[in-house]
């Protein structure tokens, strides 16, 4: 053979390999990402699922929930009420959620309505106030008059809104790496809209989804406990492209609804008790990819932006955890629950401590 034929094979060979390493990442992308349903119909959480239904103009809606009973039978136990991100379900929270039950709560983990195992109505006036008063609804329909409420991400902002409605009604309020520390607009980031959001949901699945979170989640560290989360949400733009264009569109809203409705100007109004936990290796800000490379750096300065919030807040206390990203609950379970429990002032059980 000779040296261009030799030269040719070689070329060949090296993009079939290339070729073939590419296919084969992307069938192990597609696999990891199950067909879970649009609303995870074929995943189980880690308790039973409640349905609380809810009147709307356009007919009921239906809001799943987790309820888990405190381990040891206590009668009015305490009430821990854990609100789940943007881009999570109530099943991420089963760590946490089992450690508050081992230590005499009550714990209610819903998926807001637009989430998860709950429906996702495409006309839908999808607020930080909607959402809050659905949760209020459903704790008053099962009797609860008082909660500490935990909010992470955008269940943080959520948490936010929900004490500035009803403050009467929580002991505490712990913010866990809460976006909303920043208003986004206000420091250049331009508005993305509804199309744009949809369009851009319509294409995400698992490589997108794990990217986004390596990049802003985890500050470019990875493992199986992570990919876990990225799996489930990943299966459920899995089926039909009518299963998920329900789903993104539901998504988009939501992305509209934390650029469009911040908290950030009403942090000197939250006056329960709140404790603001933040990992200094955060670096979550929506819409980030729409900026230059400069404003970009500027934004999601967690360290920054939790001394400045609890400065003004009236009654709050910051913990931070070091080396840690956007979800200390996942990153370092163990560190968390400790943080968790001497916040609440709550001794951990023996049990949860081994």
């Amino acid at each position: 053979m000779n040296p261009r034929a030799i030269a040719c094979a070689l070329t060949f060979a090296v993009c079939s390999t290339a070729f073939a390493a590419a296919h084969a990442q992307d069938a192990s992308n597609n696999a990891q990402a199950a067909d879970l349903g649009p609303n995870l119909e074929n995943y189980d959480y880690p308790w039973p699922v409640s349905h609380f239904e809810i009147d709307e103009p356009q007919g009921k809606v239906s809001m799943a929930y987790m309820d888990i009973a405190p381990t040891d039978d206590i009668r009015n136990a305490p009430v821990a009420v854990l609100l789940h991100g943007k881009n999570f379900c109530g099943a991420y929270w089963q760590d946490t959620a089992q450690a508050l039950a081992d230590n005499g709560y009550r714990v209610i983990v819903p998926d807001q309505i637009g989430f998860c195992k709950s429906d996702k109505p495409a006309a839908y006036s999808y607020s930080f106030h909607h959402l809050a008063a659905n949760t209020q609804a459903l704790l008053a329909s099962l009797d609860i008059d008082n909660a500490t409420i935990i909010g992470h991400s955008m269940g943080g902002m959520l948490a936010m809104r929900y004490a500035l409605m009803y403050p009467d009604t929580i002991e505490q309020l712990v913010l866990v790496d809460p976006i909303g520390l920043e208003d986004w607009k206000a420091k250049g980031v331009p508005y993305r809209g509804m199309n744009a959001w949809y369009a851009r949901e319509m294409k995400k699945d698992y490589a997108a989804i794990k990217s986004y979170q390596v990049k802003s989640y985890y500050d470019g560290e990875w493992n199986d406990d992570y990919a876990e989360w990225a799996k489930m949400l990943a299966g459920m733009y899995t089926g039909s492209e009518a299963d998920k264009s329900k789903v993104a569109w539901a998504q988009a809203a939501t992305y509209d609804m934390v650029y469009t409705q911040p908290v950030f100007y009403e942090f000197e109004q939250i006056d329960v008790p709140t404790t603001l936990m933040i990992g200094t290796r955060d670096r979550t800000a929506l819409g980030s990819d729409l900026v230059s490379d400069e404003l970009a750096a500027e934004l999601g300065d967690y360290p920054a932006l939790g001394r400045e919030a609890v400065a003004r807040m009236p009654n709050a206390e910051l913990v931070t955890f070091e080396g840690i990203g956007h979800l200390p609950p996942i990153e370092s379970p163990e560190l968390f629950k400790q943080a968790l429990f001497d916040a609440l002032k709550t001794p951990r059980s023996e049990s949860d401590s081994e």
